[in-house]
């Protein structure tokens, strides 16, 4: 059995505590700060509890290497602004003098670590580096659910050192609002996917082609079912290992009498980065030379009063490039329409990674029944999948 923040004598303890702060920065400034955000309450119930806590995240893929473009410093004085503390920030994650930073801690303070990727050791889940990790602390918290699916030192091999071990706040509600919501979902549920590549995508399709009602595509893995239909899709990305599975999929949703629901237009260029010329047309008319790199006005429509009608939502991943203004119409308009549903009765989950960003880029969270903040982690629980650091919470 996990055990819950609330389980613990947390007074005169030094609490370590992964955390997900792999956030976007822009000229040395946290430019998107939900995932800090949603970790706040459990370092204030850790803090208000008599503890001192030592933070410790990974930021963007700096391979092993030291690099001040993926440093924590700039989430570290975000950090103290949003506590109103000062926050003790060490260089590295394992020396011998960012270990002495964290002893000479008093309950009440914070000392955050430098990106655990800056040593090979954290993605390898190396046994010497779980074990310097784990002189940090007394007990280890993890509350980062959108690394859980990751088998990494901080999570998984960190854990052998602890006896006391747990799940902070936002671990908690992340898992128990998911695995609770779709237990026994209000139906119709309809599915909304995208992003790049079938395979990303594949298990959450096949879990829920026994449970949806409808599944609506889009990004570029629906260019992958219009080639396993046939259909020429010109330039645009394809997904050729997986076009056999794409048309087990086509076929298999119609066996079970799921709606699986493909773009009927696009927008389309010959380039992403400088365009000469865009277009909008029919999903069967790309032309050779071109590529599609958003749903168009009229699939935004037909997605649109399908949600409308639906019990429970689920939405992971973009409808298009929307990174590029002139192909991010898709993402924009749905994230809008989800966020604008006055229906109550709707429950509109929105699972991480890049949708969670769209919505916060181009509407508001507040309508939003959950926001997670795990992409792949939300799509491999809710496909059934265990997770690797969940699991390690649990080991004796």
């Amino acid at each position: 059995m996990i055990r819950s923040l609330n389980s613990f004598d947390l007074k005169d303890k030094r609490v370590l505590m992964r955390v997900d702060y792999n956030v976007p920065i822009e000229n040395g400034v946290v430019a998107d700060a939900y995932r800090i955000q949603c970790s706040i309450p459990t370092i204030k119930e850790c803090l208000e509890s008599g503890a001192s806590v030592v933070l410790m995240s990974h930021l963007g893929r700096p391979n092993g290497k030291i690099n001040e473009n993926h440093s924590l410093i700039s989430v570290g004085e975000f950090l103290s602004d949003f506590l109103e503390i000062p926050i003790k920030f060490s260089n590295d994650c394992i020396s011998e003098d960012s270990i002495n930073v964290t002893i000479g801690l008093h309950p009440g303070e914070v000392h955050l670590l430098e990106n655990l990727r800056f040593h090979s050791g954290e993605e390898e889940n190396d046994i010497e580096f779980s074990r310097l990790l784990s002189k940090h602390g007394q007990i280890y918290i993890n509350d980062a659910f959108g690394t859980s699916h990751r088998s990494h030192a901080s999570n998984v091999g960190v854990t052998d050192n602890f006896i006391h071990k747990g799940m902070g706040l936002l671990m908690k509600k992340e898992i128990q609002y998911l695995q609770n919501k779709f237990k026994n979902p209000k139906e119709p549920l309809v599915l909304l996917l995208g992003g790049a590549k079938v395979s990303g995508k594949i298990d959450i399709i096949e879990k829920f082609l026994i449970d949806a009602n409808s599944i609506l595509i889009g990004g570029g893995m629906t260019f992958t079912f219009l080639k396993a239909m046939g259909i020429d899709v010109g330039k645009s990305i394809i997904d050729e290992k997986m076009i056999t599975t794409a048309s087990r999929v086509i076929k298999k949703a119609r066996q079970n009498r799921v709606k699986l629901v493909l773009p009927t237009d696009f927008v389309v260029a010959d380039s992403i980065d400088n365009p000469s010329k865009i277009e909008i047309v029919s999903s069967d008319s790309v032309p050779s030379n071109m590529m599609g790199l958003d749903i168009g006005p009229e699939t935004v429509k037909l997605y649109s009063k399908v949600l409308s009608k639906a019990g429970t939502i689920l939405w992971n991943g973009p409808m298009g490039v929307f990174e590029k203004k002139d192909f991010e119409n898709g993402t924009k308009e749905i994230a809008k329409f989800l966020s604008e549903l006055k229906d109550e009765n709707i429950i509109t989950i929105v699972g991480g990674g890049d949708s969670a960003s769209a919505i916060r880029k181009f509407s508001t969270i507040e309508n939003i029944t959950h926001v997670s903040t795990g992409g792949g982690a939300s799509l491999e629980l809710l496909s059934g999948k265990n997770l690797p650091a969940i699991e390690a919470l649990g080991k004796l």
